[in-house]
């Protein structure tokens, strides 16, 4: 068990007026790293409560059982509960003693869906003008569509990443988790982390405006800087890849493996090891750029050569080689990948399966000890010794 003392966010008290992903992402792993993170849900709780199956029952401390989607506890972990109703007028004053000790706050509302509530922004600035209150939202809290709903799925649509999953002549695919509400999670994480580092400077907080679109679009990298340099827009190529080659997954006689060629010395690795040592030194093939070039040719040799042996003799002799190729493993196989084990992600608080944030400290510690809440497991008030539907 982490001894909170030790964490780096030891003391850090979060607001988290949030649902659904993006912003209990930011609240879980602000939990992981040592924060106090009170999550306020409405008396139905998250909607991911329901999101099964599967579920997980436990004991509710109530003498019976709490039923509750593996999903939600997916992104809940180490998080407090408290049942708010806005529209109770008892309850709102609780929760605004709770945000006027608070360093964070975090929310998912609508753009204004809190104003007349008095938890908007403005208003919650001039109850605790330290307060560091990020806003997460599909489109952000300006532009044209400010005022739409926004959904991971539908945003994946809209910023491009679907354009380029999936293979060419078929249609198009979304990432297989919420991609873009995780990592919306984790920008919004950094920027709480700046406007805190910030805070200590000028002794005021700020609001923080995250989008779901902005950071769909803006993760593109390369993909987006391949059409803004070039104007060539880029397209589907399944597991192809579209600056590097060979750089994509391969037939085994047992199945596929992935070969990732870096640079030139690992494709010439890579020839020896399938017999083609003539390819390394052809032309047409002896730089990155030619191969990009000619990648169908190329590629078309690379899987005549592959494809008659096993995928662990193949996979143990590009290690002993040199060069980057591995196995597609499905998630039970991840999950248990012995570096996967050796590295503890998998823990389980107070009985339960879990995966912790993917930061190791030399010094401070994770705090790991407690799982995702029962819904309204908590008095409401910091203990001194330690609404409208939203959008995503």
């Amino acid at each position: 068990m982490a001894d909170r003392k030790t964490t780096a966010l030891a003391g850090l008290k979060v607001i988290e007026l949030a649902r659904i992903l993006a912003g209990p992402w930011i609240g879980q792993t602000l939990a992981d790293l040592g924060a106090d993170v009170i999550k306020v849900e409405s008396p139905q709780g998250d909607d991911t409560r329901s999101w099964g199956p599967p579920f997980i029952n436990r004991p509710d401390g109530k003498g019976g059982t709490e039923k509750v989607a593996a999903y939600f506890h997916a992104a809940n972990r180490g998080k407090r509960s408290i049942v708010c109703d806005f529209a109770v007028a008892a309850d709102l004053e609780k929760l605004k003693d709770l945000i006027a000790e608070a360093d964070v706050l975090v929310e998912n509302f609508r753009v204004g869906g809190l104003k007349k509530f008095g938890l908007d922004y403005e208003s919650v600035a001039k109850l605790n003008p330290r307060i560091v209150y990020a806003s997460v939202t599909g489109f952000g809290q300006t532009g044209p569509r400010a005022s739409h709903p926004g959904y991971d799925f539908l945003i994946q649509g809209m910023c491009g990443i679907m354009d380029l999953t999936g293979e060419p002549e078929r249609e198009p695919q979304k990432v297989g988790v919420a991609w873009i509400d995780i990592f919306t999670g984790l920008y919004g994480v950094i920027g709480i982390q700046a406007a805190l580092v910030e805070r200590e400077r000028s002794g005021r907080g700020q609001q923080i405006d995250l989008s779901l679109m902005d950071t769909g679009v803006a993760v593109l990298a390369n993909q987006a800087m391949n059409y803004l340099a070039g104007n060539n827009l880029p397209r589907r190529l399944g597991n192809a890849h579209p600056n590097i080659v060979p750089y994509q997954v391969f037939p085994a006689a047992d199945g596929h493996i992935i070969i990732a060629c870096g640079n030139d010395r690992q494709f010439t690795a890579l020839c020896d090891v399938l017999g083609l040592g003539g390819y390394s030194s052809d032309p047409a093939y002896v730089s990155n750029a030619a191969r990009v070039t000619n990648r169908i040719a190329l590629c078309e040799a690379i899987a005549e050569a592959t494809k008659s042996r096993a995928k662990t003799e193949l996979i143990a002799a590009l290690e002993h080689a040199g060069v980057p190729g591995g196995p597609i493993n499905t998630v039970g196989e991840a999950l248990n990948d012995p570096q996967v084990r050796a590295r503890g992600l998998q823990i389980e608080p107070e009985g339960l399966p879990g995966l912790r944030t993917p930061i190791l400290f030399s010094r401070s510690a994770l705090s790991l000890e407690r799982a995702a809440p029962i819904l309204g497991d908590t008095a409401c008030h910091f203990p001194r010794s330690d609404a409208e539907e939203g959008t995503i």
